[in-house]
């Protein structure tokens, strides 16, 4: 897992499924945090869900979760500004233990 630190920021890799049943945070995949949304991949839908979803586990505004990179793509790099790299760290330890019903 690629977890990086710059100017404040948490960057990490994202692996996002769209339409899934639930939205939930599924621990680690390939070095990426593995999450489900219940959004469908068109008009931003799931990358808001996805935002929304990180937002609310790591107790930050939806304001301070980005995609810098991968905004088409299942694979995305997401920043986080205002959390610490081991709260980061712990979601890829989380393992679907909470899901969200969205």
């Amino acid at each position: 897992m690629d977890i990086q630190e710059r100017d404040g920021e948490i960057t990490f890799a994202v692996r996002m499924t769209p339409r899934a049943s639930r939205s939930a945070i599924e621990g680690e995949y390939q070095g990426a945090l593995k999450v489900r949304v219940t959004a469908p991949a068109i008009e931003d839908r799931a990358n808001e869900a996805l935002r929304r979803l990180l937002a609310e586990r790591l107790n930050v505004p939806v304001s301070a979760v980005r995609i810098v990179a991968g905004g088409k793509s299942r694979t995305k790099r997401v920043s986080v500004a205002g959390v610490s790299r081991a709260r980061v760290a712990s979601l890829f330890e989380a393992s679907g233990k909470r899901d969200l019903k969205s």
